[in-house]
This record gives structure tokens, C-alpha cells and sequence, in this order.
């Protein structure tokens, strides 16, 4: 059985470490299963002191057993204007990214940057931006990159959420393969591409064992869907689902949902860091239990060639 432990901000290391060791003597099995840590913070306009949570979050996690961290969207910042979220983007070479790679090859862990506001190719004349998901492994080197696919352009004038994320940002020109890491075969996503079933089924497709969204939902969104859309791509896929999240006030303008969870193939909830503090779940994640879903219930052979689901589509 995967087992979680929520870490909350002041918990010292100490502690940590001694939750994590009792958690891994559970059983003789889960000592030699890989442990994924799921954070969640609250990140503002100030840079530094972002990096400055993401660095204790880490090494909390480090101490904890973790051999991949997953950070959320908006690791790096999250401005309180257009103007202020392109002014403090960076380029994959610059200097934020550089401390990560640095932070990654001091504990030898990796990290799964999941938003970072990347300036986009023809950044001196367009001045837009790429949402990107960074793979880094323990040596420090970036293993993977990949752009935010669908941007979350909503207007839901009942609820207060008001957001266009294409006025700035550049939509990701593909999907990439899922990359090898300690803890299995990760499928990169980012925050509203967990409403696109059609992108978890193709990581999967392509040997996806763990599928990844990290997050900055809406209080308002958060609430309704969330949960339930987790949950649906770990039961559709029969892949691990882990979630890193912003949670609340970032500055005037904004606040978001929280919940970081990290879910099993069958479905359950294995870590939930809540609605209002910034913390790690550590969640060991057992692929045997995967193969033996996958074996039990076969929805991967029984579902049919893609051409199948298109013959509505084919004209008569």
C-alpha cells in the first residue's frame, strides 16, 4: 500500500525524518519502493523569497526519503500584473533555473519544476511567454521540457474568475514522452491540461506510469473539480496521479485552491496537503501495484484503435 506524510511549514527536519522512517518500516516491501514528494507553497512577485520555500521544501522532502520533488505552476512567481509576470520571466539559461539545477545536484534529487514563466523564442519582439514543466535529474541537467499545451482562458463572471492566459503566454507546439526518473515513467502535464483526458490517455499510450499536473487552480474551480478530475485521469489511465499546488492569497489579485494530492491507479486519495498551509506529501509509489491493476482490469487492451473513436467523425 502507497503511504503519505503530510509535512506542514515549521515542521522541523528532525521530525521529518523520523515520520519518514516510521513510514518506510510499515513494511519489509516499501523500503525498496521509491518515495515522490508533492509540495505545495504560496508563491508571490517576490522571486527570491520563492526560492527561498521551494529550497526548505526540498531538502524537507530530502530528509524525508524523496527521491523526486514536484513543485507546482508559478514555483518561480506569480505576478499581480501582465506587465509585472513578463518583466520577471527568464530564460531557461538564466539565473532562477541555474539554482535549481544547483539545488538538484547538491541533495542528488530530481525536481520537477512545474511552471515556470519561460520568455518565449521570439521574446525581442513579441514579448509573450512559454508556462513550462521542467525535468531536472540528480546530476543537475535539465532532462525535459515541456510547454503548457492548453491555456486557461475562462470568464466565469459568477464565480470571480476572470483569467486569459493567451494574452501573454505561447501555447506549446507538442506533447513530450514521458521521461524515465527513480520513481518511474513520469507524463507531463500543467494545471488546465488535466481537463483534457485526451492528453493522459496518450502519455499513457506511450508508457506513462505516473502522470503529473502541477497546479494554481482557482478557489472557485478547485472546489468543484479538482478532486474528481484527478482522480478520473489515475482510474482512466490506471497511472499514479501527483498534483503539487499553489494555495492561497498570492497578492490582492489572486488566491488559489491548494489540496496538493498525489493518487493511486485504483482511484484513492493517498496525500491531500490541504486548503490553507504551504507543505510535502511524501508518497511511496509501488508499480507493482500498477502492473497488478493493470493486469486485474485490462482497459489498455480492450480499448480500441484510435480510428474507432473518430468513425462519428467520418462522413457517410
Amino acid at each position: 500500500m502507497l503511504s503519505f506524510i503530510a509535512v506542514k511549514h515549521g515542521t522541523s527536519a528532525f521530525t521529518v525524518g523520523l515520520l519518514a522512517w516510521a513510514s518506510r518500516g510499515q513494511s519489509r516491501m516499501s523500503s525498496s519502493v521509491p518515495v515522490a514528494a508533492v509540495c505545495q507553497m504560496t508563491a508571490s512577485p517576490d522571486k527570491e523569497a520563492n526560492f527561498r520555500t521551494c529550497t526548505r521544501l526540498v531538502e524537507q522532502a530530502k530528509v524525508g526519503g524523496a527521491s523526486m520533488v514536484f513543485l507546482p505552476e508559478g514555483f518561480d512567481y506569480i505576478g499581480s500584473s501582465r506587465e509585472e509576470t513578463l518583466q520577471l520571466s527568464e530564460s531557461l539559461d538564466g539565473e532562477t533555473i541555474s539554482r535549481y539545477t544547483h539545488l538538484a545536484r547538491k541533495l542528488d534529487v530530481w525536481l520537477s519544476l512545474g511552471g515556470f514563466h519561460e520568455q518565449g523564442h521570439d521574446w525581442k519582439t513579441d514579448r509573450r511567454i512559454y508556462n513550462s514543466h521542467i525535468i531536472i535529474n540528480g546530476q543537475g541537467e535539465i532532462v525535459s521540457v515541456y510547454r503548457k499545451t492548453h491555456l486557461f482562458d475562462v470568464e466565469l463572471s459568477s464565480k470571480g474568475v476572470s483569467l486569459k492566459e493567451s494574452a501573454f503566454t505561447i501555447p506549446g507546439p507538442r506533447l513530450v514522452p514521458p521521461v524515465q526518473t527513480p520513481i518511474g515513467k513520469v507524463g507531463l502535464g500543467v494545471c488546465y491540461d488535466l481537463r483534457f483526458p485526451e492528453l493522459s490517455a496518450a502519455l499513457q499510450r506511450h508508457g506513462a506510469e505516473i502522470l503529473t499536473y502541477p497546479s494554481a487552480f482557482t478557489v472557485a474551480t478547485g472546489t468543484a473539480h479538482w478532486e474528481v478530475l484527478l482522480r478520473a485521469r489515475a482510474v482512466e489511465t490506471q497511472c499514479f496521479v501527483l498534483a503539487a499546488a499553489q494555495v492561497g492569497a498570492h497578492h490582492s489579485k489572486r488566491a488559489s485552491y491548494g489540496h496538493a494530492l498525489a493518487v493511486d491507479p485504483w482511484g484513492e486519495v493517498l496525500g491531500d496537503c490541504g486548503g490553507t498551509q504551504e507543505g510535502v506529501t511524501l508518497a511511496h509509489i509501488n508499480l507493482q501495484k500498477l502492473r497488478d491493476i493493470r493486469r486485474d482490469m485490462p482497459v489498455l487492451q480492450h480499448r480500441r484503435q484510435t480510428d474507432f473513436y473518430c468513425s462519428l467523425d467520418s462522413k457517410i
